[in-house]
C-alpha cells in the first residue's frame, strides 16, 4: 500500500520542477491540488516544529522565537530500505544531496530569506524538501506559518490576517487533511489549530488532533479529557506528543534517543499508561501513513479524471501551438508555404462572405460612391452664369449661329472632370477595406501567431501587393471618366437642331435672337448639360465598382502572395530559418505544455498499474 503514497510523492515531485505546486495561477486544473496531503496548523510555539522533526526523526528545522516559519515547506517523507544513507534534496536545488541535516536547517532558512529578506514578514512561496530515510514512513506534510494573534515590531499590521489567508488556502481543500496542533498546557479551548479545523472542516472528517507538552503540565493536571475525546471530540482520535525539552535541543539529544525517551514517558505514566499505544510521535506518523493511503485510495476515481481532462486540454493546447519546426530548409520552405495558404484561405474567406468584412466593399459601392456623385458640384458649375461664361470663352470672337459646339464640349468636358474625386476614393476605399482584411486574417490565422517574423512579412508583402493593384485600379477607373470625356455620344446633339426649330415658331430671326443672347437659352444649354451628365453618371456607376473589383478585388483573390511565392522560392536554409523564428514566449509555453502532458500521462499510468493491484 505504501506505493500508492510513494506514487503521489512522485508525481507531486515531478509537480514541484514544472512550478506546479498548488495555489498557483496555472493555465491548467493544478494536479498538485487534487493530490492528497497533510497540513500541520498551529498556533506559533505550539510544538509543530517539535512534531515533525519527531516525526522524521531527524533535527532539520529553524528555530528562534517569535515566527520562524515564514514559508510553507511542503516535506516529502520517502521510506527507503534498512541501511541505505539518509539524505535530503530541495526542489530549487534538484541535484544536490544534502546528508548533513544542520546543512539543510541552513539552507531552509537561507531560501526564506531569499524571498522574504532577513526580516519578519511571510511568503506564499513554498519551499520543496524531500527527504531519504529507513527511518520515516511514505508521507507527504506541509509545514505552515504558526497562526498568532498580534502583530510584533518588523511585522506588516496585516500579518495575523496574512497568515490565516495563507493557511486557509492549504486546509480548505478537500483533499488537505489537517493535523491541528495544540499545546497541552493551554486550554483547548482557546487553540487557533482547532478553531481554524473547525471552520474549514466542521464534520471533522479531515481533523486530525495532536497535543503536544504533555509533560509540562502543571502538576495534578492531566490531558485526559482531550485525548479522550469529552472535551473536544474529533471523528479520528487524540495523538499526544512529548517532544524533546529545550535542554535536549541544547545538547543536541539524537531524535531517535528521544524517541524512546517518549515511549518510556506514555508506558511508565500513570495517566497515560492506558493509552500508551495509541500515542507518540512514531503511532502518529503510521496513522497519518495509513490514513493518507486510504484516502488516495478513496480519490483515484477523481484524480484520474483530472488526469484525464488535463491530458485533453494539454494536446488540444499543443496543437494549437503547433508542432516544432524542421531544420533543413525544403521542410521549412513547405512550411512557408502551408503557413501562406493558411493565410490566403482565411483572407478569400473575408471577401466571399464565410467571415465578416467583405460586404464593406460592397458598401463602398452601394452607398459611397452614389452619395459621393450625388454631391458633386453640378448646380453651380451648370448655373446660368457659368454656362454663359463658358460659352462665351468657347466662342471667342465670333459668337456661335445655332448651337454652341464648342460650349457644348467645354461644358460636358469640365463636368465630366468632377467624377475623377469619386473615381479614385471608392478605389482608395476598397484598397483601405482590403488593407484591414488582411490584417484581420493574420490575427485570425492560429498558425501564424507562432512566427512574428513571418507574419510581418506576409503583411508587408499583402499590403505591396494591394499598393500595386490600387496603382492598376487608379488608372483604370481614370480611364473610364477620360473615355466618357474623350467621344460625346452621338445622339445629344442630333436632337438639338429638332429642339430649336421647334422653338423658332413663325419667328424664326427673333427667337434666333433670344436664343443665342437670353438667359433662358443659356438655361436650356445648362438642362441639356445636365441630361448628358446624369446619364454619364448613371454609367459610371455601374462601370466604375466593375473596374475596381477587376482590378483589385478580383486580384487580391487570386494573386495576392504570387510576389512572395517567387521571393521565398529564392531564399537559402538561413533566410527561411530566420522567418521562422517563433515568438520566445510561445517556445517556453510549447516546451512547459509538453513537459506538463508527459508529466500527467506518465501519472496516469502509474496510477492505474497501481489501481490494478490495490
Amino acid at each position: 500500500m505504501e506505493s500508492l503514497i510513494g506514487l503521489v510523492n512522485r508525481i507531486q515531485r515531478a509537480c514541484t520542477a514544472l512550478g506546479d505546486y498548488g495555489g498557483g495561477d496555472n493555465a491548467f486544473s493544478s494536479l498538485w491540488d487534487a493530490l492528497p496531503s497533510v497540513a500541520v496548523v498551529g498556533g506559533q510555539s505550539s510544538g509543530k516544529s517539535s512534531v515533525l522533526e519527531s516525526i522524521v526523526s531527524r533535527d532539520f528545522l529553524p528555530r528562534g522565537s517569535g515566527i520562524v516559519t515564514r514559508r510553507p515547506l511542503v516535506l516529502q517523507l520517502h521510506k527507503t530500505d534498512e541501511g541505505q544513507q539518509e539524505y535530503a534534496e530541495f526542489g530549487h536545488l534538484p541535484r544536490r544531496r544534502f546528508t548533513d541535516f544542520g546543512m539543510v536547517r541552513k539552507e531552509i532558512a537561507d531560501e526564506t530569506d531569499r524571498i522574504t529578506g532577513k526580516t519578519k514578514q511571510i511568503s506564499p512561496v513554498p519551499i520543496h524538501l524531500s527527504i531519504y530515510s529507513p527511518n520515516v514512513v511514505n508521507l507527504t506534510l506541509i509545514d505552515l506559518p504558526g497562526l498568532t494573534k498580534v502583530a510584533v515590531e518588523g511585522q506588516s499590521e496585516t500579518i495575523v490576517e496574512d497568515i490565516e489567508n495563507m493557511v486557509r488556502t492549504y486546509v480548505e481543500k478537500p483533499n488537505c487533511i489537517i493535523l491541528a496542533v495544540s499545546p497541552a498546557n493551554q486550554d483547548i479551548a482557546t487553540s487557533d489549530a482547532i478553531k481554524l479545523a473547525r471552520e474549514v472542516d466542521p464534520t471533522g472528517e479531515r481533523t486530525f488532533g495532536v497535543l503536544t507538552k504533555l509533560d509540562l503540565m502543571d502538576k495534578g493536571t492531566n490531558a485526559l479529557d482531550v485525548l479522550e475525546g469529552r472535551s473536544y471530540r474529533l471523528q479520528h482520535p487524540w495523538v499526544g506528543i512529548v517532544n524533546r525539552s529545550q535542554a535536549d535541543i541544547n545538547k543536541n539529544v539524537d531524535m531517535i534517543y528521544a524517541r524512546r525517551k517518549e515511549r518510556e514517558y506514555f508506558a511508565t505514566s500513570p495517566e497515560y499508561g492506558h493509552l500508551a499505544s495509541k500515542m507518540g510521535s512514531e503511532y502518529l506518523a503510521k496513522l497519518l501513513s495509513k490514513h493518507l493511503e486510504q484516502f488516495i485510495k478513496a480519490r483515484i476515481p477523481s484524480i484520474t479524471s483530472l488526469i484525464n481532462k488535463n491530458i485533453d486540454e494539454l494536446e488540444a493546447e499543443l496543437d494549437h501551438l503547433g508542432r516544432p519546426i524542421a531544420v533543413d530548409a525544403g521542410a521549412q520552405l513547405y512550411t512557408i508555404l502551408e503557413l501562406c495558404r493558411a493565410f490566403d484561405k482565411i483572407f478569400k474567406e473575408h471577401l466571399d462572405g464565410g467571415r465578416p468584412g467583405g460586404d464593406r466593399i460592397y458598401g463602398v459601392f452601394d452607398n459611397q460612391l452614389p452619395a459621393a456623385l450625388r454631391k458633386l458640384p453640378f448646380d453651380r458649375y451648370l448655373s446660368v452664369q457659368n454656362v454663359r461664361k463658358v460659352v462665351s470663352e468657347a466662342d471667342g470672337y465670333q459668337p456661335h449661329l445655332i448651337a454652341p459646339e464648342q460650349g457644348y464640349r467645354r461644358l460636358i468636358e469640365g463636368a465630366l472632370n468632377y467624377f475623377r474625386g469619386p473615381a479614385e476614393a471608392s478605389v482608395d476605399a476598397v484598397h483601405f477595406v482590403l488593407k484591414e482584411l488582411v490584417r484581420k486574417s493574420i490575427g485570425e490565422c492560429q498558425e501564424l501567431k507562432r512566427f512574428p517574423s513571418l507574419q510581418s512579412t506576409i503583411a508587408a508583402a499583402a499590403n505591396e501587393a494591394l499598393e500595386k493593384f490600387r496603382d492598376e485600379g487608379r488608372k483604370t477607373v481614370v480611364r473610364l471618366v477620360e473615355m466618357e470625356s474623350s467621344y460625346v455620344t452621338v445622339d445629344f446633339f442630333r436632337k438639338l437642331p429638332q429642339e430649336m426649330e421647334t422653338q423658332k415658331g413663325g419667328k424664326p430671326e427673333a427667337a434666333a435672337a433670344i436664343d443665342r443672347y437670353g438667359e433662358a437659352h443659356f438655361r436650356r444649354i445648362g438642362s441639356n448639360v445636365s441630361s448628358y451628365v446624369n446619364m454619364i453618371s448613371d454609367t459610371l456607376r455601374n462601370t466604375l465598382p466593375k473596374a475596381v473589383v477587376f482590378c483589385q478585388v478580383k486580384e487580391a483573390k487570386q494573386c495576392l502572395l504570387n510576389y512572395f511565392y517567387t521571393q521565398i522560392g529564392k531564399k537559402e536554409g538561413k533566410a527561411l530559418g530566420e522567418l521562422l523564428d517563433e515568438d520566445p514566449a510561445l517556445m517556453e509555453r510549447r516546451m512547459q505544455c509538453a513537459k506538463r502532458l508527459e508529466l500527467y500521462k506518465k501519472a496516469r499510468d502509474e496510477i492505474d498499474s497501481v489501481a490494478w493491484v490495490r
